[in-house]
């Protein structure tokens, strides 16, 4: 067998054998016995020079022993990454990009948008250039998403438009590579790669680094994949590069994986189990990034609220994790490490004018000093993201969710009661296995007495590799998840809208973010509550600076009189122009 096929690399060889998942290195062609057979580029060009001349360095490099011998004991905190040599089989320069240019395209959740600024990061370094020109990219990366299928499907429809246009690359330009990275990259692996021949490589989330020696070896007419996942890679040592110029905001990832196993999830399998990154790391992130003028940051995870920080041993003296009341965990209760509370707290002192939000919890995490700090701190937004899922108590416990109704609305009232005038949105699923009529009316139900000001509402979509596919039954046919699904969203957008209609005649702080979609002569942002707010440009009084008139810009503060409420949209006219701190006098009736 080619060296090739039967390397395991792990990124780092300090990784414990125990966090290899699966790591693929093939030739474009499979081979039960290779010798020097050259490999043709899926355009139809020879690269057998090139190819001789790789195989024959692959020949002397390191082989599957190697990496056995070279794995380490785990540590019990994780080391920062260093500097390694090139693999053996690649040289330095092969690893540099050349000004080739890149075509980043992103799917699905907010942490897909994270990963793709650290994606770009990591190739930027390595000299390769961005480009929003589809026609003129030398490589072209989607990022994915695995959460339901119709996300893949969205990507398997992308891969044959991207077919054809690989197929029409001019012979006088370097060949189009095309990778798939993220969660679909991780969930389906070697699938891809049979299924569609010009897809050359594959990243999983905790293989960007690897990704300039990826392509290095799909430039010699490799496909490459490289679907670790890790137990201690968080990217803490590197800053994102934002995608948008002219952004207002970012995304901060805190910590990545997820350990509560919730039997429709696959995110444990895609993105593996929670590691946290360090406090210091994410402090400095968002300082450069106040320090850049954005206004808005929000935490990333996928439960971002479990955060815990034991980088350091001081840390594992703080005591053991606090519930919200009537709630469980499907794992052992953690011990020590500084939570989100602390996080929060430190991250909130940074930048007062910076507002500060968080994406996505789980209702299990919300202990008192997290409701009490974002009911004390003015720019932390008073806003909760709470997933139900569901309202009937018996498909909570199938989905193993740690709650039942009753301590769900338990939560939700104590929010309310310690942040007055908080805002809440939430996640439902439509039709999960044994899904009963009644249980789908509790759930309506919840709709109706919670009501939240955002919704998430999907069918159902049964994953691989979940505890639903290996233990519970599909059985709620299509139709009637779908029919449940539009039940569902009519009567959040009924509820939305009465909630919302609260806040005609208020004046609220609104971040402005650009023009309107819609309309050239409206301006568009959100308010505390995340909620859209539309406006007229027109020129207003700047309250740091009295007779001073000016249009507002992206990143400004404005204080905006809401006229009119929708279940997704509030309309109002603009007052003046205004800073978080001098707002609050001004703000509600």
């Amino acid at each position: 067998m080619h060296p090739l096929q039967c390397v395991l690399q792990a990124q780092r060889l300090s990784m414990p054998l125990t966090s290899m998942c699966w790591v693929l290195l093939r030739t474009c062609r499979a081979h039960s016995s290779v010798s020097s057979t050259s490999c043709s580029s899926p355009e139809g060009k020879s690269s057998e020079g090139v190819q001789k001349d790789f195989s024959s360095r692959l020949a002397t490099g390191p082989t599957f022993q190697h990496f056995l011998r070279s794995a380490s004991v785990p540590q019990e905190k994780p080391s920062p990454p260093e500097v390694e040599d090139p693999p053996p089989y690649v040289s330095g320069d092969e690893l540099l990009g050349r000004q080739r240019r890149v075509y980043l395209e992103t799917y699905g959740c907010q942490m897909n948008v994270n990963d793709t600024e650290i994606a770009w990061s990591i190739l930027q370094k390595s000299g390769y250039l961005r480009t929003s020109d589809l026609q003129e990219a030398d490589v072209i990366l989607l990022v994915t998403c695995s959460i339901r299928e119709k996300a893949e499907q969205t990507i398997w429809n992308r891969l044959h438009q991207l077919k054809v246009l690989k197929s029409k690359r001019p012979r006088s330009r370097v060949p189009l590579r095309i990778g798939i990275l993220g969660c679909m990259a991780e969930r389906l692996k070697g699938e891809i790669l049979n299924r569609e021949k010009m897809v050359d490589l594959l990243a999983g989330p905790d293989a960007y680094r690897d990704l300039p020696r990826l392509l290095a070896v799909v430039e010699s007419g490799q496909q490459a994949a490289n679907v670790l996942l890790s137990l201690d890679e968080t990217y803490a040592d590197i800053m994102p590069v934002q995608t948008s110029p002219s952004a207002t905001s970012a995304f901060v990832s805190i910590m990545r994986g997820c350990d509560n196993m919730c039997t429709y999830c696959i995110v444990p399998f895609t993105r593996g189990r929670e590691r946290s990154r360090p406090i210091a790391s994410i402090l400095d992130e968002v300082r450069k990034l106040s320090e850049q003028g954005l206004k808005e940051v929000t935490l990333l995870g996928q439960n971002v609220n479990s955060f815990r920080d034991n980088s350091e041993v001081q840390f594992n003296n703080a005591g053991s994790s606090n519930l919200s009341r009537g709630f469980t965990t499907n794992y052992k209760p953690k011990q020590g490490g500084l939570r989100f509370s602390h996080l929060l707290d430190q991250v909130s002192r940074i930048d007062p004018e910076m507002r500060i939000r968080f994406t996505s919890p789980h209702p299990k995490d919300f202990p008192d000093e997290v409701l009490q700090l974002i009911r004390e701190r003015h720019n932390i937004c008073k806003q909760i993201h709470l997933p139900a899922q569901s309202g009937s108590s018996r498909v909570l416990e199938a989905m193993r969710r740690g709650y039942s109704r009753e301590a769900y609305v338990a939560l939700v009232h104590h929010i309310r009661e310690s942040i007055p005038g908080v805002s809440l949105s939430s996640d439902f699923i439509a039709g999960f296995c044994g899904e009963t009529e009644d249980d789908h009316l509790q759930t309506l139900s919840l709709l109706r007495e919670v009501q939240y000001n955002t919704g998430f509402l999907f069918a159902y979509s049964m994953r691989q590799k979940t505890r639903a596919y290996h233990r519970l039954k599909d059985d709620v046919p299509e139709e009637v998840k779908l029919r449940r699904l539009e039940e569902l969203i009519t009567v959040f957008r009924e509820e939305a809208t009465k909630t919302n209609k609260t806040s005609v005649g208020c004046t609220q702080l609104v971040l402005v973010e650009g023009f309107s979609k819609r309309s050239t002569t409206d301006l568009c942002g959100r308010n505390d509550a995340n909620l859209k707010v539309i406006f007229p440009d027109a020129e207003v009084e700047d309250i740091t600076n009295p007779g001073l008139k000016v249009r507002a810009q992206p990143g400004d503060y404005v204080l905006v009189k809401i006229t009119s409420a929708s279940s997704q949209t509030l309309k109002g006219h603009i007052l003046c122009r205004t800073t978080m701190k001098d707002s609050s006098m001004y703000c509600m009736a």
